[in-house]
Protein backbone atom coordinates (compact mmCIF):
# COMPACT_ATOMS: atom_id res chain seq x y z
CA UNK A 1 0.00 0.00 0.00
CA UNK A 2 1.29 3.44 -0.94
CA UNK A 3 1.33 6.26 1.57
CA UNK A 4 1.86 9.94 0.88
CA UNK A 5 3.29 11.89 3.82
CA UNK A 6 3.13 15.66 3.52
CA UNK A 7 5.30 18.27 5.20
CA UNK A 8 5.84 21.99 4.92
CA UNK A 9 3.26 24.73 4.77
CA UNK A 10 2.38 27.15 7.54
CA UNK A 11 1.87 30.90 7.86
CA UNK A 12 3.43 33.37 5.43
CA UNK A 13 2.97 37.03 4.60
CA UNK A 14 1.65 38.12 1.21
CA UNK A 15 4.43 38.01 -1.36
CA UNK A 16 6.32 35.37 0.58
CA UNK A 17 7.35 31.84 -0.35
CA UNK A 18 6.67 28.37 0.99
CA UNK A 19 7.50 24.84 -0.06
CA UNK A 20 5.40 21.73 0.34
CA UNK A 21 6.75 18.19 0.21
CA UNK A 22 5.03 14.84 -0.26
CA UNK A 23 7.08 11.74 0.50
CA UNK A 24 5.97 8.75 -1.56
CA UNK A 25 6.27 5.51 0.43
CA UNK A 26 5.42 2.02 -0.78
CA UNK A 27 5.73 -0.36 -3.68
CA UNK A 28 4.97 1.23 -7.05
CA UNK A 29 5.37 -0.36 -10.45
CA UNK A 30 4.78 2.85 -12.37
CA UNK A 31 3.35 6.34 -11.88
CA UNK A 32 0.59 7.69 -14.09
CA UNK A 33 0.38 11.25 -12.76
CA UNK A 34 1.29 13.40 -9.75
CA UNK A 35 -0.85 16.33 -8.62
CA UNK A 36 -1.28 18.99 -5.98
CA UNK A 37 -4.82 20.08 -5.06
CA UNK A 38 -6.08 22.68 -2.63
CA UNK A 39 -9.32 23.35 -0.85
CA UNK A 40 -10.26 26.64 0.78
CA UNK A 41 -13.10 26.85 3.32
CA UNK A 42 -16.45 26.71 1.57
CA UNK A 43 -14.86 25.91 -1.78
CA UNK A 44 -14.52 22.77 -3.84
CA UNK A 45 -11.15 21.04 -4.03
CA UNK A 46 -9.30 22.38 -7.08
CA UNK A 47 -6.34 21.15 -9.07
CA UNK A 48 -3.30 23.36 -8.60
CA UNK A 49 -0.55 21.56 -10.50
CA UNK A 50 0.08 18.37 -12.45
CA UNK A 51 3.33 16.57 -13.26
CA UNK A 52 3.59 13.59 -15.58
CA UNK A 53 6.40 11.00 -15.49
CA UNK A 54 7.62 12.48 -18.77
CA UNK A 55 8.12 15.80 -17.01
CA UNK A 56 5.18 17.67 -18.51
CA UNK A 57 3.49 20.16 -16.19
CA UNK A 58 0.17 21.95 -16.04
CA UNK A 59 -0.93 24.67 -13.65
CA UNK A 60 -4.13 26.36 -12.57
CA UNK A 61 -4.27 29.78 -14.23
CA UNK A 62 -4.26 31.43 -10.79
CA UNK A 63 -0.81 30.04 -9.90
CA UNK A 64 1.01 30.06 -13.25
CA UNK A 65 4.40 31.69 -12.96
CA UNK A 66 4.32 31.53 -9.16
CA UNK A 67 4.15 27.80 -8.32
CA UNK A 68 6.40 24.99 -9.50
CA UNK A 69 5.76 21.24 -9.19
CA UNK A 70 8.78 18.97 -9.18
CA UNK A 71 9.77 15.46 -8.15
CA UNK A 72 13.03 14.54 -6.48
CA UNK A 73 13.91 11.10 -7.76
CA UNK A 74 16.61 10.54 -5.17
CA UNK A 75 14.23 10.97 -2.24
CA UNK A 76 11.02 9.97 -4.06
CA UNK A 77 9.39 13.21 -2.98
CA UNK A 78 6.89 15.38 -4.82
CA UNK A 79 7.38 19.07 -4.16
CA UNK A 80 5.44 22.29 -4.68
CA UNK A 81 7.41 25.49 -4.53
CA UNK A 82 5.17 28.52 -4.01
CA UNK A 83 6.26 32.12 -4.38
CA UNK A 84 4.50 35.46 -4.63
CA UNK A 85 1.84 34.07 -2.32
CA UNK A 86 -1.50 35.86 -2.18
CA UNK A 87 -4.34 35.88 0.35
CA UNK A 88 -6.38 33.74 -2.03
CA UNK A 89 -3.75 30.97 -1.92
CA UNK A 90 -4.86 30.23 1.64
CA UNK A 91 -6.14 26.64 1.68
CA UNK A 92 -5.40 23.09 2.72
CA UNK A 93 -3.10 21.56 0.13
CA UNK A 94 -3.17 17.87 -0.78
CA UNK A 95 -0.78 15.79 -2.86
CA UNK A 96 -2.22 13.09 -5.07
CA UNK A 97 -0.68 10.15 -6.89
CA UNK A 98 -2.09 7.92 -9.61
CA UNK A 99 -0.02 4.75 -9.82
CA UNK A 100 0.07 1.11 -10.78
CA UNK A 101 1.06 -1.33 -8.03
CA UNK A 102 2.94 -4.40 -9.26
CA UNK A 103 0.46 -6.61 -11.09
CA UNK A 104 -2.58 -4.49 -10.28
CA UNK A 105 -4.86 -1.84 -11.79
CA UNK A 106 -4.64 1.92 -11.45
CA UNK A 107 -4.74 3.16 -7.85
CA UNK A 108 -4.91 6.58 -6.29
CA UNK A 109 -3.37 7.86 -3.05
CA UNK A 110 -3.80 11.12 -1.16
CA UNK A 111 -1.63 12.94 1.31
CA UNK A 112 -3.05 13.98 4.68
CA UNK A 113 -3.27 17.65 3.76
CA UNK A 114 -1.32 20.63 5.04
CA UNK A 115 -2.52 24.14 5.82
CA UNK A 116 -1.11 27.14 3.98
CA UNK A 117 -2.19 30.50 5.39
CA UNK A 118 -1.29 33.78 3.72
CA UNK A 119 -1.84 36.64 6.13
CA UNK A 120 -0.25 39.89 7.20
Amino acid sequence: QVQLVQSGGGLVQPGGSLSLSCAIKGNIFSINAMRWYRQAPGNRRELVALLTPAGDTEYHDAVKGRFAITKDGATNTLNLQMSGLKYEDTAVYYCNLEYFPPGDDLHEAWGQGTQVTVSS
